[in-house]
């Protein structure tokens, strides 16, 4: 097992994990998280310009698509141009 610190995107300076040993992680893998905060659509927001994410679910060896992510329209399509 390797050491791993898991870092995410959304804030400047925040962590999921540090110094954990786990096994290599390799393209494919499934990591699970059992408290994603706002990496999770529940406490997602658009803070940093971020979309919210989609979210998939695992049911009998099967993934399947449950809430696409957004798109940038859909962060724009409540905005009100107006003429100052």
């Amino acid at each position: 097992k390797e050491k791993y610190s898991v870092v995410g995107y959304i804030c400047e300076n925040d962590t999921f994990a540090k110094d954990r040993n786990i096994s290599k992680i390799k393209k494919g893998d499934i990591l699970c998280f059992n408290n994603a905060g706002a990496y999770g659509f529940s406490m997602s927001s658009n803070y940093n310009s971020r979309f919210t994410p989609p979210e998939v679910c695992y049911y009998n060896n099967d993934f399947k698509l449950i809430r696409k992510s957004q798109e940038i329209k859909d962060i724009l399509k409540n905005q009100i141009i107006i003429d100052l």
